[in-house]
């Protein structure tokens, strides 16, 4: 079965999606080693992979993070939340967000909302996931609302 040019396996999933070992470097280099605060995924039609597109800088802000996704085009992200929780304890949180603007193309937001589950799954840690078309979707105030009811 074909579907916007590409070719779906049974159950409807895609079958062109591939997740790279370095893709999946990338998310292991922010939750373990610290070494990202965050890092911006998209899907390269040509070798239909989910590649890393940029990452950022322990030192980078959240400002710095959302500055980076493009107002008109789908993205994955990773961000680590450093925040102090309401008893007083530093944590760190790891939330999944799937960028889908409303000025992007539809078959972007097809692509990206068909693959969603099964690049999310690649990502073994991740505690949290938002699904934004709007940057109120993923205001800062947003993430740490949800990182503190934990």
């Amino acid at each position: 079965m074909e579907f916007l040019g590409f070719t779906l396996m049974g159950g409807g999933s895609p079958a062109w999606i591939d997740v790279p070992e370095r893709s999946k470097s990338a998310f292991l280099e922010l939750k373990r080693r610290k070494v990202h605060r965050y890092v911006i995924f998209k899907i390269d039609d040509r070798s239909e992979e989910v590649v890393v597109e940029k990452t950022g800088a322990p030192g980078e802000s959240y400002d710095d993070f959302t500055a980076s996704l493009p107002a008109d085009d789908c993205r994955y992200a990773v961000y680590d939340l450093d925040f102090v929780s309401d008893d007083n304890c530093r944590k760190s949180k790891i939330f999944f967000i799937s960028w889908s603007p409303d000025d992007s193309r539809i078959r972007a937001k097809t692509i990206y909302a068909v693959s969603r589950n099964q690049f999310r799954h690649e990502l073994d840690g991740v505690h949290f996931e938002i699904q934004a078309t709007d940057p109120d979707d993923m205001d800062l105030e947003v993430l740490r609302g949800r990182a503190n009811r934990t």
